[in-house]
């Protein structure tokens, strides 16, 4: 039955369309919401006048005080952010007081920023911090470190590229100012700060790693993030990685010791050619020089404290970095027994870089070492810090443990078979001073990375000859390959010592001087008959360098305390090493005439190094107590006679005139006067020889006369 006409006029009228009239407005739907409001006032706290402000309050020139500023760093606007950066600076600046009330808070809103999407904001931030961290006391920075480690550890992991390399720069800054939280336990398998910082490091460089004892079923695995870099960014993450493990290594103490020119020389590499760790210390402790202060936890439990330590202040409290240096110290038996953990553990993290740095150096070295082709300064710095890794990952495995697995020692000649083509390093066009600078220390890096191995094979070799178990298939032979790493490194060093370089000047820095010292060893002390050659040439050279270099240079003390140290090595009955001063005429000859320089050495020097003062002093003293068989007499009367213008000079003018001798501290010249009094009594047992040495006792008595230490001359006068 077909609908009725009311049904269909109804259905119909669901999608009928109104019909709209011109000047009568739209009908509203039935079910429209009412969203109008109706309000007497717009509330505005900042800006009401009826708030009762503090008119004597520090602001900026636009009237805002820090509070204000705080807030604005919660902006959603970039350029109120960055403005609210630029005022706290002008703030800060003007009314430092206000740091103290307001520390806390600030260093928490200025840590939210490290991950803020906006990139202008982010460099602002990090100009403020390189401008505010180094105004603010370590010990008042370090309680607020968490905040800070969390948010920059956050943005090595962001989303954005750009984000994850700002973080890089900001832990760059951070790691000059509060270092120990943020690498506190980065060797460890526990959640800590900084093995989450050493991940998102791992992760930048696409790099993996694992962490546990070994078992791959129990360890976790940190995998590549197929991360992409530009070379730039690239450059930074490596640098703020070779900053972050040195520092991780150094706190630790597990690094080996490398001193600038103001230290006294550590010679580990001659530690392993001794029988016994103390027999080392020994050696080491006899020309070690004594003007280091005590530190404020040195207190010793009997004596004077003030006549003993007249520096020390009781009244001055102490601050939470000298306490926190007190518990370490105190504390440091504890992590000894860390030390094969710590080791096992750089050698998984130098397995997992491997490949990433060889890749890295061999995307560079071809347009840096190409002669026709022009280094960029990123590319060169590019294969510099790589270079510096490998130095200090395997550098610091391979000379603090003998048993390192044939792996490691792979890992590093492949790395150096890749190095060996381009050495020597030397510029193509390049007249700046900081790539040519940066191509002598690559030069050494590969001399110091080449004799890690050379020292390796020989303490190799001289523990199977001291275990009696060395046969014909046993023994270590260099290979053709290392033989031509020596004698290139040979080369090169004697060339550098004796200022033959082309591109270097002639005066050594005291660092490079000290980075070369274990390549130097490495050669002389090879017991190689196919490499003597060249340990004569270096050794030559090293001498001559010990005689020639300049006083005031700051490689002078460390040549002459490694010669020093090379001439005491005749006189060490539980030394190993193949190396004798005295092992032959010629040889003998050559420290004779670097023994008889040394007053000359002392006159340049006069008062201006009393480290190096002092290392003259106490080897002199140490040789003529020993007497070693290779110093004849007419070298000891040489070298009393040359000793008499240290004391005084008689001028054809101005008459009588003091000798360096008077720049003199007290203990130095009580040291002097011990060294002069064993020098008299070795000739005295040697012979008479008055023509050599009454001139020598007459420019002492000159110059003790009238002094503090003429009662002290004639006390040990006495006793020759």
């Amino acid at each position: 039955m077909p609908k009725s006409a009311k049904k269909r006029k109804d259905k119909a009228a669901d999608f009928a369309k109104a019909k709209l009239k011109l000047g009568k407005e739209k009908r509203a739907p039935s079910n429209v919401i009412d969203t109008s409001f109706k309000a007497r006032s717009i509330a505005l706290p900042t800006q009401s006048i009826a708030a009762v402000k503090d008119e004597t309050a520090p602001t900026t020139k636009r009237k805002l005080t820090i509070n204000d500023l705080l807030t604005h760093l919660k902006h959603y606007n970039p350029s109120v952010k960055r403005d609210a950066l630029a005022g706290l600076n002008e703030l800060l600046e003007a009314h430092w007081s206000l740091i103290n009330k307001n520390l806390s808070l600030l260093i928490n809103q200025l840590a939210r920023l490290i991950n803020d999407e906006d990139a202008s904001v982010r460099k602002q931030l990090l100009a403020f911090f390189t401008w505010l961290l180094p105004r603010i006391p370590q010990e008042d920075l370090i309680p607020h470190a968490s905040a800070l480690v969390l948010f920059t550890a956050s943005a090595q992991t962001h989303i954005f590229p750009e984000i994850r390399i700002d973080a890089v720069r900001f832990l760059g800054l951070l790691l000059d100012f509060i270092p120990v939280p943020l690498v506190q336990g980065w060797d460890s398998t526990d959640s800590t700060n900084g093995k989450r910082i050493l991940e998102g490091y791992l992760g930048n460089l696409s790099a993996g790693i694992k962490y546990g004892d070994g078992d791959a079923s129990s360890s976790t695995v940190v995998t590549s993030s197929g991360v992409i870099l530009s070379p730039t960014s690239k450059l930074a993450v490596l640098q703020s990685f070779l900053s972050f493990l040195r520092t991780g290594l150094l706190i630790g103490k597990r690094e080996r010791i490398r001193q600038d020119s103001h230290n006294a020389l550590h010679a580990w590499y001659m530690s392993q050619f001794f029988t016994t760790q103390n027999a080392f210390r020994a050696f080491e402790e006899a020309l070690r020089p004594r003007l280091e202060q005590p530190s404020r936890a040195d207190l010793s439990t009997s004596g004077d404290y003030s006549q003993t330590y007249s520096l020390y202040d009781y009244e001055t409290p102490w601050t939470m970095q000298e306490l926190e240096n007190t518990l370490q110290s105190s504390g440091d038996f504890k992590r000894e027994n860390s030390g094969d953990s710590t080791l096992s553990f750089l050698l998984r993290l130098s397995r997992t870089l491997h490949p990433v740095l060889v890749s890295t150096f061999l995307d560079c070295a071809s347009a840096v070492f190409t002669p026709d082709g022009k280094e960029s300064d990123t590319e060169t710095m590019m294969v510099l810090v790589v270079s510096r890794l490998v130095s200090l990952l395997y550098g610091t495995i391979l000379s603090e443990n003998e048993d390192v697995p044939s792996s490691t020692l792979s890992e590093l000649e492949n790395f150096l078979g890749y190095m060996t083509p381009y050495f020597p390093f030397s510029p193509s066009n390049s007249r700046d001073i900081k790539i040519i600078e940066s191509f002598q220390d690559l030069n050494i890096i590969y001399c110091e990375l080449t004799s890690l191995l050379v020292l390796h094979s020989n303490s190799i070799s001289l523990n199977r000859a001291t275990n009696g178990s060395s046969t014909q298939t046993q023994q270590s032979k260099s290979s053709e390959a290392m033989k031509l790493r020596v004698r290139l490194v040979s080369e090169y060093i004697t060339k550098l010592l004796r200022g033959q370089s082309g591109h270097v000047s002639q005066s050594l820095s005291g660092a490079s001087y000290l980075a070369l010292l274990p390549s130097i060893w490495s050669i002389v002390n090879n017991s190689n008959a196919e490499l003597s050659l060249s340990a004569s040439d270096v050794l030559q050279a090293t001498l001559e360098h010990a005689k020639k270099s300049p006083s005031k240079s700051s490689a002078k003390r460390l040549a002459i305390e490694f010669v020093a140290r090379l001439v005491l090595l005749d006189t060490e009955s539980q030394f190993r090493g193949s190396f004798r001063a005295g092992g032959s005429d010629r040889m003998g000859q050559r420290f004779d005439n670097w023994l008889i320089h040394l007053p000359q050495g002392l006159w340049e020097i006069g008062g201006s190094d009393p480290m190096a003062t002092e290392v003259i002093f106490r080897f002199l003293l140490r040789l003529l107590q020993r007497q070693p068989s290779f110093i004849v007499a007419e070298t000891i009367s040489a070298l009393s006679a040359r000793l008499v213008p240290y004391f005084a000079v008689t001028h054809s003018v101005r008459g009588q005139r003091s000798g360096p001798y008077s720049q003199l501290s007290a203990f130095h010249k009580h040291l002097c006067l011990d060294m002069v009094s064993t020098l008299l009594a070795y000739v005295n047992q040697s012979g008479p020889d008055t023509q050599r040495v009454c001139p020598l006792v007459k420019a002492v008595r000159l110059a003790v006369a009238d002094t503090g230490e003429q009662s002290y001359w004639t006390h040990v006068w006495r006793d020759i």
